[in-house]
This record gives C-alpha cells, sequence and structure tokens, in this order.
C-alpha cells in the first residue's frame, strides 16, 4: 500500500477509527474509573481528577465514553456483520437461482420493509429481554432487508454478463457462481454500504438506548447516556452532549473511511476477464 497517496480526508477518518477502536477493544485498562463507580459528586464540571466531569449518578463521564465506546462499537459491528453475511447471501441466492426462491423472498423483504424499522424493533424487544445477544439479532435482522435489495440487484446485473455465463457452460456450481464470478465484482457498492449500515446500526441502536429499550444499566452506549444526562442540559451542563458528539464523529470517520475503501475496490467492478 502506497501511503503516501491516502488522502488527508482518509488519514482523518483512519486515525478517529483506530481510536474508537483501541478504545472499544482496550476499555478496562484505559478507563481512569470502573464502569458504574461513583467518583463524585452529580455534574461536576471537568477537573484533573475527571477531565470530563461526572454524569447524573457521579460516575467519571470519560470512563463512562470508553466504555459505552466498547458496548456500542461491538454491538452495532456484531450486528452490521450479521446484516451483511444474510442480507448479501440471500440477495445474490435469489438473484442466481431465480423463479419462486426469488419471488417469495423478494415479496417477504417487501413485507419487512413495509413496517417501520424502529417501530418493529420497539415491539420485538418490547416483549423480547433486551440482552446483548438479542439487540444483534434484531438489528442484524431488520438490517438485513436493506442489504437483500442491493445485494440482490447488483447480482442480477452481474449475472448476465459474459464472465458468468462463461462459468456457467463451465459447469460451475451456484455456489462458486456467487462466491467466485458475483461477489468479488460486488464488492464496491457492498463496502461502500458498509459504511452506511454500521453507522446506521449505531444511531438505531442509540435510539433504542434512549427509548430504553436498548443497553440496560448499568452498561450504557452511547445512546443510553444521552439519555441519562439529558436532563441536564437545561442547566447549561454538557454531559449528555459528548457521547451525542462521539456518535457523529464515529459516524463520519467510518464513512471517510468506507469512501476509501470505494475509490480502491473501483476496479473490482470492471468484471474477470
Amino acid at each position: 500500500m502506497d501511503w503516501k497517496h491516502i488522502p488527508l480526508s482518509a488519514w482523518v477518518g483512519l486515525i478517529l477509527t483506530v481510536l474508537f477502536m483501541i478504545c472499544a477493544v482496550f476499555a478496562p485498562m484505559i478507563a481512569p474509573f470502573g464502569n458504574g463507580e461513583i467518583v463524585g459528586g452529580v455534574w461536576d464540571p471537568g477537573s484533573a481528577d475527571h477531565l470530563l466531569g461526572t454524569d447524573n449518578l457521579g460516575r467519571d463521564l470519560l470512563a463512562r465514553m470508553i466504555f459505552g465506546a466498547r458496548i456500542t462499537i461491538l454491538i452495532a459491528g456484531l450486528a452490521t456483520a450479521l446484516s451483511f453475511s444474510l442480507g448479501a447471501i440471500l440477495g445474490f441466492s435469489a438473484a442466481v437461482i431465480g423463479g419462486w426462491f426469488d419471488t417469495v423472498m423478494s415479496r417477504f423483504v417487501d413485507l419487512l420493509m413495509a413496517i417501520p424499522t424502529l417501530i418493529f424493533g420497539l415491539v420485538v424487544l418490547s416483549v423480547l429481554p433486551s440482552t446483548a445477544v438479542t439487540l444483534i439479532l434484531v438489528m442484524g435482522l431488520l438490517d438485513s432487508t436493506r442489504v437483500y435489495r442491493l445485494s440482490r440487484a447488483v447480482a442480477a446485473d452481474i449475472n448476465v454478463m459474459d464472465f458468468v455465463e462463461a462459468a456457467k457452460l463451465r459447469g460451475e456450481g451456484k455456489a462458486w457462481i456467487i462466491f467466485r464470478e458475483i461477489l468479488p465484482n460486488a464488492m464496491s457498492p457492498l463496502i461502500s454500504e458498509l459504511g452506511l449500515r454500521f453507522i446506521y446500526a449505531v444511531l438505531f441502536l442509540s435510539a433504542l438506548s434512549f427509548l430504553g429499550l436498548g443497553v440496560q444499566p448499568p452498561d450504557a452506549d452511547w445512546g443510553g447516556m444521552v439519555k441519562e444526562n439529558k436532563d441536564g442540559i437545561v442547566f447549561g451542563i454538557p454531559a449528555a452532549l459528548i457521547p451525542a458528539a462521539a456518535i457523529a464523529v464515529l459516524a463520519i470517520s467510518v464513512n471517510l473511511v468506507a469512501d476509501w475503501v470505494l475509490n480502491r475496490t473501483a476496479s473490482f467492478k470492471g468484471g474477470r476477464g
């Protein structure tokens, strides 16, 4: 990789994204205090001991932010991986197999997409326990419908190209067609969508936590931290704005990286000779 030709925007995105990942992976070693440890008064201002101040219960806000990064990125990342794995495989399969399988899958996805995602998630999570596994499954399954539509549309275009027809004439199976012919040539739009889907998962998780059906206390993601400290905004206390800003910065950094990776993988779209 030629590091000299990486644009400044990509460097900014890479550095910020790596910093978020380091916080997520090494949270217990980096955080100055425990996740639920009360170390001061309610909404104390920033100081040498508490750089970002304290939250609504007197817990160190910086420590909560670091532990919140771990929970936010872990759940959103696993949900995105699930949505892409499921959506892409089903979308490619529907385009290659066609017939009744394509019709049934597409109409089922249309039915799911007709229901507002947030409302659907709230209904499901009001019945099921709001554990990390439940959140990952619900978010991943709901978001896979968007990935399915994109994957099917891209695969349908690639499936009629000459190099795919040649593979079919050679007697290659459907698995070969999907993973060796279509997938490499569908990387550019999928990578571009990957960044958007990850950020959507972060925002979806934050919305669920803000409404009380996401990550449950004493743990908290950034959306839950906004909820916990929202009353302080009335008194000019920025405790709720800090995790909100972190969500925005994460969204920008991941999209900068996704745009750069998209430009690097654009050559895959030309097809296999």
